[in-house]
């Protein structure tokens, strides 16, 4: 089966929400921030680093890739190991531009909501 360059840039779109999902999203807060106690006050590094895995966008977004990267035997230039581990960084650094580029938005989006709840109370004031 022929696998096209760009599967990585459609591949990399369900890693980039499930990762921001969990790490950023309302719906996970309860969870994020058991998570967060727990790998700052676990007594093993492991325990830590475990719990850290599901703050960081970045960190899980490896997880949620090695998982695609099973679930649809992708790979990139090369058959085998080598392809799995090419499309695995690539699809983890494409999820991550779309993270920073959604995030972007939303401080946009945010900055625009107080500038106009600012200027609607300016003007109910006059």
């Amino acid at each position: 089966m022929e696998h096209t360059i760009y599967y990585i840039f459609i591949l990399a779109i369900p890693v980039a929400c499930i990762a921001w999902t969990v790490t950023k999203e309302e719906v996970f807060k309860e969870a994020r921030e058991f998570c967060v106690a727990r790998s700052q006050s676990c007594d093993k590094l492991y325990k830590r680093k475990f719990f850290y895995l599901f703050t960081c966008e970045y960190c899980f977004s490896h997880y949620v890739t090695i998982l695609l990267l099973i679930i649809t035997k992708y790979t990139l230039l090369y058959e085998g190991w080598r392809g799995y581990l090419l499309a695995g960084f690539s699809i983890i650094w494409i999820a991550n531009v779309y993270m920073s580029l959604y995030n972007l938005i939303r401080i946009d989006l945010k900055k625009e909501k107080i500038r106009a709840a600012k200027e609607e109370s300016e003007l109910k004031e006059k």
